[in-house]
């Protein structure tokens, strides 16, 4: 059966640990079932060439610092999937290796959607020599796993502008809501080159967008849609003024 494409505003790490936008992952596992494995396009794996994870048991990394213990404990022993890693590289054209693991974009997330950690998973990385339509065209080449029993998915968020961020929460910028809605609309009517030339998507758009890492990740799950593909959205909220939760499921 087709699987869908998946875009997670992932948020802070703490998400890991719990809460409203972890209840809704879970949900969501549970609307889609379990899929043979999962690529999962993550803010937090950018690399000079394109890299995927190849080994049976990936390491849970702790990219971050200064948070809780409990935290930095947190382990998420899903499997890896050397084949899986082989049939993305051999779709691509990524370096399989072993040097990455699923960084918390991918397992504060995952952690919640299938708990029991049994879903393989591998790691596409961000290659940072391509612009923003070479990321799209090359997510292209993903489409069969969709029919192969693969989920195709991304994390970061539409939104992401930690300088600007309230610790104490509050309304949303206005500049942050109007992206956010500007970048679901596009979604909505099928416009990748909107999405793609995000600049003119919205007045301010660098305010929500002033690096790219958080954001690319989306263009790998819009270039997974199909004629035929609902689109829906969860944890459509904006944290601190301008971190976007806003999820996306295709099909």
């Amino acid at each position: 059966m087709r699987q869908p494409a998946i875009f997670f505003g992932h948020g802070s790490p703490m998400n890991a640990l719990g809460g409203p936008f972890a209840d809704a992952w879970r949900a969501l596992g549970e609307a889609v079932g379990k899929p043979k494995g999962v690529v999962m396009v993550s803010a937090h794996w950018e690399t000079m060439g394109l890299g995927v994870t190849a080994q049976t048991d990936p390491e849970t990394i702790h990219d971050f610092g200064n948070f809780p213990a409990e935290l930095h404990a947190m382990q998420y022993p899903a499997p890896g999937s050397p084949a899986l890693a082989a049939r993305v590289a051999e779709l691509t054209g990524a370096q399989q290796t072993t040097q990455w693991g699923l960084d918390h974009g991918t397992w504060s997330v995952l952690a919640h959607v299938w708990p029991e950690a049994d879903v393989p998973i591998v790691q596409l990385s961000l290659d940072r020599r391509l612009t923003p339509r070479q990321h799209h065209e090359l997510a292209k080449r993903l489409a069969p796993l969709r029919d192969e029993g693969v989920i195709v998915a991304g994390s970061g968020d539409f939104v992401h502008n930690l300088r600007t961020w309230k610790r104490q929460g509050g309304e949303p910028y206005d500049w942050a809501t109007h992206f956010n809605e500007a970048v679901k609309a596009a979604f909505v009517r099928g416009d990748d080159d909107a999405l793609i030339d995000w600049v003119g998507l919205a007045e301010n758009a660098q305010l929500s967008v002033p690096t790219d890492e958080h954001y690319l990740p989306l263009l790998y799950v819009a270039a997974q849609r199909l004629p035929g593909d609902d689109i829906s959205f969860f944890n459509d909220v904006i944290e601190g003024g301008s971190i976007s939760m806003t999820g996306v499921r295709i099909g």
